[in-house]
């Protein structure tokens, strides 16, 4: 029978309680484990010397140089990789976790998230079980980047590495994936809130805003600037050389084999340990592509972040033209084969699939809110004993690696729990 018309309502309204009080503590426990975006950058410094692995004051920093077929060269193992947001640095991120593990490498991983407390900078005393002085192969999970507190992690030949994106489209990506956690959006009405914000972003946008940083120069925010600077700004053209000088390659997701193979001459790697499989990719229907007006618009929003792409899609191709542009076409070439080869061996049915159709939880992709957009993986059930395990890994999305390799997540873990419970 159904309820009374006085106990229904009163049923609401001990559910509506419940609701606000919830929310209250998600609100609290997240204000405890979410750092204030603006901390300054001294208030980020640990509270100590220099590290042993770093250059003395003063002293200067050995350079890496660029391998060569030529010439046994020994395979690098101290790297940063600045992983930056919508980039493909995810699929960036299984290859160093393969490697580091294959080699017994020691990461720095961060404590408690699957990030070093972003949007803050960076801090050494971020890292999980950091003690002074300890030093580090590998820095590679997100941050807002702070050179000299990363730098005195790692030895002084660590090779340091990026990846940019066109920053339309990267901007197109970041407000599908972000958009629902950006709450001046929610004033957005229309059906195509992409297209109707970038018809007057300033009308909608606030630099001061909860989570702003993801819809406006995000790759300028990721490397540890102001996103907000005026373009006519001489910082916005400084900042851009000093990210040239401290990062030995910059790759192009756009261009993402050439970079692979480019990386994989700098780092003195094996072809095997830069295969990879597309990871955290979003499903071709999720958000349609922006047209010529709205991508032009884009990227005049993004200008920031234009300039510095434009710098380093000239450098990269500076260094293709160094590499020996037949060269490149042959490694390319021999790198895809090899990555269709692994699919054959790996993937069920050939392809990723929606977040639905995942047959198991622990090749399942960590989803933007309200959505489920991002595509996955099934592992085949039967792989050959040689290729098992290069498989799984390969196929591992972040979060189950990160846990594999013994990092506390506790407050990812979390979140996922009430995300779960509430259907998010």
């Amino acid at each position: 029978m159904p309820l009374p018309q006085k106990k229904r309502w009163v049923s609401m309204a001990k559910g509506l309680v419940l609701g606000a009080l919830f929310t209250s503590f998600l609100l609290l426990l997240y204000s405890y484990a979410v750092p204030p975006l603006h901390a300054g950058l001294a208030s980020t410094r640990t509270p100590e010397g220099a590290a042993p692995c770093s250059p003395a004051p003063g002293e200067p920093e050995v350079p890496t140089l660029a391998n060569g077929s030529a010439g046994g060269c020994q395979p690098r193992r101290d790297i940063v990789f600045m992983k930056t947001h919508k980039t493909a640095s995810s699929t960036l991120l299984n290859i160093l976790f393969r490697f580091g593990q294959k080699h017994g490498l020691k990461f720095a991983f961060p404590n408690g998230r699957n990030d070093f407390d972003y949007p803050a900078f960076f801090a050494r005393s971020l890292v999980q079980d950091y003690r002074p002085g300890a030093c580090f192969n590998i820095i590679c999970n997100h941050m807002r980047f702070h050179y000299d507190e990363v730098r005195g992690l790692v030895p002084p030949n660590a090779t340091f590495i990026t990846v940019l994106r066109d920053p339309a489209r990267l901007f197109e990506s970041s407000f599908h994936y972000f958009g629902s956690v950006v709450p001046f959006t929610w004033k957005l009405s229309g059906h195509d809130k992409l297209a109707e914000f970038l018809q007057d972003p300033d009308r909608y946008y606030d630099p001061n805003g909860y989570n702003a940083h993801y819809l406006r120069n995000l790759l300028f925010f990721d490397l540890g600037y102001d996103s907000g600077l005026d373009p006519g700004n001489p910082q916005v053209q400084e900042h851009i050389l000093e990210v040239e000088r401290r990062f030995h390659l910059v790759l192009l997701q756009e261009y993402f084999d050439e970079s692979l193979v480019l990386l994989k001459d700098l780092l003195c790697w094996e072809l095997e340990d830069v295969l990879y499989f597309k990871l955290n990719a979003r499903r071709a229907s999720a958000v349609p592509r922006l047209s010529g007006e709205l991508y032009q618009r884009a990227t005049a929003w993004n200008v920031l972040d234009a300039r510095l792409y434009r710098h380093f899609n000239a450098s990269f191709w500076r260094k293709v033209e160094a590499f020996g542009r037949e060269r490149m076409a042959r490694e390319v070439a021999a790198l895809r084969r090899a990555n269709e080869r692994m699919r054959h061996i790996c993937i069920d049915g050939g392809r990723a699939v929606d977040a639905a159709a995942i047959q198991d939880s622990a090749m399942q992709p960590w989803q933007p809110l309200g959505a489920k957009s991002i595509l996955g993986y099934n592992l085949k059930k039967s792989i050959g004993q040689r290729h098992a395990e290069l498989c799984r890994r390969m196929l591992t999305p972040e979060i189950q690696y990160l846990m594999d390799l013994g990092v506390n997540l506790w407050v990812t873990k979390l979140w996922k729990l009430i995300r779960d419970f509430l259907k998010w």
